[in-house]
């Protein structure tokens, strides 16, 4: 069964970078869609960016530019580098995956790691 393990989350001051890790276990990582969810304190869980199996990225409008998401098959590894980061940002950040095509709703996605803390401090 495929399995999904964030890492990288940590404490960073507004304007610095982190860069959060996805690392999967089980086959056919290539044929998933993945992608990567917030969710704040007291407030529903967000999209923020997602990736096709062809490499093909999307973003919600509110990390545009300043969030990059990218992944590397061989290492079955999914990436979301964060730069210019706002309190705003301040969430807990999920990786999740879907067979083969990408979305933009949580509901979408099947397979979900276990979470990784990002605070952004002002």
């Amino acid at each position: 069964q495929v399995q999904l393990v964030e890492s990288g989350g940590g404490l960073v001051q507004a304007g610095g970078s982190l860069r959060l890790s996805c690392a999967a276990s089980g086959r056919s990582f290539s044929s998933y869609a993945m992608g990567w969810f917030r969710q704040a304190p007291a407030k529903e869980r967000e999209f923020v960016a997602a990736i096709s199996w062809s490499g093909a990225t999307y973003y919600a409008d509110s990390v545009k530019g300043r969030l990059t998401i990218s992944r590397d098959n061989a290492k079955n590894t999914v990436y979301l580098q964060m730069n210019s980061l706002k309190p705003e940002d301040t969430a807990v950040y999920y990786c999740a995956g879907r067979y083969r095509f990408l979305g933009r709703n949580a509901y979408e996605y099947n397979y979900w790691g276990q979470g990784t803390q990002v605070t952004v401090s002002s």
